[in-house]
């Protein structure tokens, strides 16, 4: 009976999500039900089932987590206060005389935004309302324009410093710098493989990304350079305020994230945007996205936990570990399970119900955590591309005018979806573009560790001719010798 309790909890779970049931409280009601029951049946005792009361207090107190409402607060206040737009506008001047110039303007403008507020939502839609009507009125093709937007919206995903990261960070145990670190590569890799898309398609069909025609180009010389600073060096300022301070190990990631949350105000007001409307909308989008995650996050530590009492943690390593291939066996089957269930799952419900299940078992096949956890990331952005479930192109489809075709978006999204599985092959097959950004930490060889007593601290062991004689020196060597002996039980007991 013990060994099918794990698979009917997980098959309860799907049951509940297919149903449409709120996923916060399918896992608070499976996890509380399925513990009542395995106390009934002997799966495991009262005092087990009594730990969790514990662990939801711990998620309470997890000074790590305070980093999601002051990072959601600043992306928050960043979407409204019009930085967007003159990054945009600037880029698209800058770049508009050059076939593909506007499109990639939207992807360099899609890293910076996701750089700074790490919302899909807010990329989307100010490119989406900003860009798209330029492009599609100079000639550019429906579904190139309304592709490339979706897509660089959902850079921010895995430009640090995401929401995305912090959460896999917190399920991994692995510190948010690291992560951080080990994203850098592979959104750098994305950002140029997204660009050299729009560079390919220039020099093929140059008719689908046509250049801005001069009297489209309104700014030029010293004020179009100014403009486009102006919108720059307050996002890097802002950049390095955030990251900068992480990296270089001056703040921890949710002392950062307070600092950036002034800084987004400092750069509303700047724009002359900051009022007490936009901090009241700032504040309410993140008391519901920051209650979310916590509640989230809560009930899946209840699932878990009764999970884990009823050997569902050997059930899924027996799974996983039985596939062919090994190790990249095991990264191509998760990278494929993640990919069907973000046809239905948010990326905070995979992250809280999936990484606690499959982390135990990437950690004994020896992957490096941080690694796993960016792959992830990346696999994770195609629920925002997914045909016809992707909320980014929800999103597109909220705000494109009306000749714009829902059957353009899907369609237009496929390349786009086809460079995000590039980029989690790349990541795949070359870890040191994750690893390789990482702190390396020092390997000790205990067999050549050698510790040694200073001779001015314990006399006793000095050499003899100076150690003093005479009943004097004897009380004092007697008082040193006792000290030795404490500091050796304690080691002992160490």
């Amino acid at each position: 009976m013990t060994e099918y309790a794990a698979p009917l909890m997980f098959v309860g779970l799907v049951c509940f999500l297919l149903i449409g049931f709120p996923v916060a409280f399918s896992l608070a009601a499976l996890g509380l039900s399925a513990a009542f029951i395995g106390v009934e049946l002997g799966f495991f005792p009262m005092s087990f089932v009594e730990g969790m009361p514990f662990r939801i207090f711990d998620i309470l107190t997890r000074e790590l987590l305070l980093a999601v409402p002051f990072f959601t607060f600043m992306g928050a206040l960043l979407e409204r206060c019009g930085l967007a737009e003159d990054l945009l506008e600037g880029v698209g001047q800058l770049f508009g005389g050059f076939p593909g110039g506007v499109a990639i303007g939207v992807i360099l403008v899609g890293a910076i935004l996701g750089a700074i507020t790490g919302t899909v939502a807010a990329s989307v839609i100010a490119m989406g309302m900003i860009s798209l009507p330029v492009m599609l009125r100079y000639g550019y093709d429906m579904r190139i324009a309304t592709g490339v937007i979706a897509a660089s919206g959902t850079i921010t995903q895995l430009i640090p410093p995401s929401l995305v990261l912090i959460i896999l960070a917190d399920q991994l145990h692995t510190p948010v710098s690291q992560m951080y670190a080990g994203a850098m590569g592979p959104s750098l890799v994305q950002v140029l493989l997204f660009i050299a898309f729009i560079g390919f398609v220039a020099l093929t069909q140059p008719h689908k990304v046509p250049p801005l025609p001069p009297e489209a180009r309104t700014q030029r010389g010293w004020p179009l350079i100014k403009r486009v600073l102006w919108g720059m060096l307050p996002s890097v300022a802002l950049i390095f305020i955030v990251l900068g301070t992480i990296f270089m190990g001056l703040a921890t990631p949710t002392e950062a994230g307070a600092m950036g949350a002034v800084g987004a105000m400092v750069l509303a007001a700047m724009h002359r945007r900051l009022s007490w409307k936009l901090v009241w909308e700032g504040m309410q989008s993140t008391m519901e996205i920051t209650a979310m995650v916590v509640f989230i996050l809560i009930g899946s530590t209840m699932f878990t936990l009764v999970f884990q009492g009823m050997h569902g943690n050997h059930w899924v390593e027996s799974l996983v570990t039985s596939l062919p291939g090994g190790v990249i066996g095991f990264l191509f089957f998760v990278s494929a399970l993640i990919f069907v269930l973000a046809f239905f799952l948010d990326f905070f419900e995979i992250a809280f119900i999936l990484i606690p299940l499959l982390a135990p078992v990437a950690q004994k096949l020896g992957i490096d955590l941080v690694w796993f956890g960016v792959l992830i990331c990346i696999t994770m952005q195609t629920a925002f591309m997914h045909p016809p479930f992707g909320f980014a192109l929800f999103y597109l489809r909220g705000i494109a005018p009306k000749e714009v075709k829902s059957s353009d978006i899907y369609r237009g999204a496929i390349p786009w979806l086809g460079l995000q599985l590039l980029m989690a092959l790349i990541v795949i097959f070359w870890p040191g573009l994750v690893t390789g950004w990482l702190d390396k930490q020092e390997v000790i060889d205990e067999d050549k560790v050698k510790i040694e007593l200073p001779h001015n601290i314990y006399p006793a062991y000095a050499a003899p001719d100076a150690v003093q004689t005479g009943p004097e020196a004897s009380v004092e060597n007697d008082e040193t010798a006792r000290k030795i002996s404490r500091v050796l039980r304690a080691q002992a007991l160490d």
